[in-house]
């Protein structure tokens, strides 16, 4: 059992959310549902799903054989891409509630800048946040662009807006810019899906601290006060990914990491959304 104090940051609608949590892209059945109880007995508090994952069924049967009562999890969802606009979102919203079958949902997200729905999207989760539906809302692949844009139009600053970010992907004007606007900062694949892990500047780095590569990627990201939900089913990486808060990375460490910068994407570029 692990009982490290991880850190919690309070999002700007006064909601609590751990900043390291549980992502669940490309799980499925029994292997969903073993992962996220495992999850949870390691320390996890944050799970991360999306309608678009297809298993929201399992989040919500997991959550329910966990002994962690429901109060101390924090669960996202997304609106898929082809369900946005007004009312669709709505009833998307409806179907995840359906299937999580949770007493509440604690973010709900605008998985994408969909051209031409953002707006009507949006309008949909401020009703869903208007009507308590939902505890928080916020959005998710936001670069500048679509977050300026946004202003436009929203009455709810988002309380989250989910990227891809990594040392190999260091979108520090997004941090920046979501830090002076209260918008917390979250990084999905934030372990580059492992493609770094032999980088010898990482490895040199990880040797130093007796940590693994993967460690010092989400640590550094922890540090940056950005939250992140590495994905895995494999009980042991589970563990490993949550033992990252008995160490710190000296500030010149943090620097030299700042530069494995490469802009290198995985998943594609919201820009091509715009």
């Amino acid at each position: 059992m692990n009982h490290q104090i991880q850190p919690i940051v309070t999002l700007n609608n006064g909601m609590q959310m751990p900043l390291l949590g549980l992502g669940v892209y490309d799980m499925h059945a029994a292997e969903a549902e073993t992962a996220i109880v495992k999850a949870l007995e390691t320390g996890y508090r944050l799970i991360d799903t999306a309608t678009a994952y297809n298993n929201e069924t399992e989040v919500g049967n997991a959550i329910r054989a966990s002994a962690i009562p429901r109060s101390e999890i924090f669960v996202t969802t997304k609106v898929a891409n082809p369900s946005q606009g007004y009312d669709l979102t709505l009833k998307a919203f409806d179907e995840s509630f359906k299937k999580l079958n949770i007493e509440y949902i604690d973010l709900y997200l605008v998985h994408w800048p969909i051209k031409g729905k953002r707006k009507d999207t949006w309008r949909a989760l401020e009703q869903l946040y208007l009507d308590k539906k939902v505890r928080a809302i916020g959005v998710a692949n936001y670069l500048i662009p679509f977050l300026e844009e946004l202003k436009d139009y929203a009455s709810v600053v988002p309380v989250v807006n989910q990227v891809e970010f990594t040392a190999y992907l260091f979108l520090k004007d997004l941090m920046e810019y979501c830090n002076k606007q209260d918008i917390q900062l979250q990084a999905y694949s934030p372990i580059v899906r492992g493609r770094k892990n032999t980088d010898p500047k990482l490895v040199a780095l990880a040797e130093k601290y007796h940590k693994t590569p993967v460690q010092m990627l989400l640590r550094w990201i922890i540090e940056h006060g950005v939250s992140a939900i590495p994905k895995s089913s494999n009980p042991k990486r589970i563990e490993e990914n949550f033992n990252i808060f008995d160490f710190e990375i000296s500030t010149e460490d943090m620097v030299k990491m700042d530069h494995f910068n490469e802009n290198l994407r995985i998943v594609e570029d919201p820009m091509a959304m715009l």
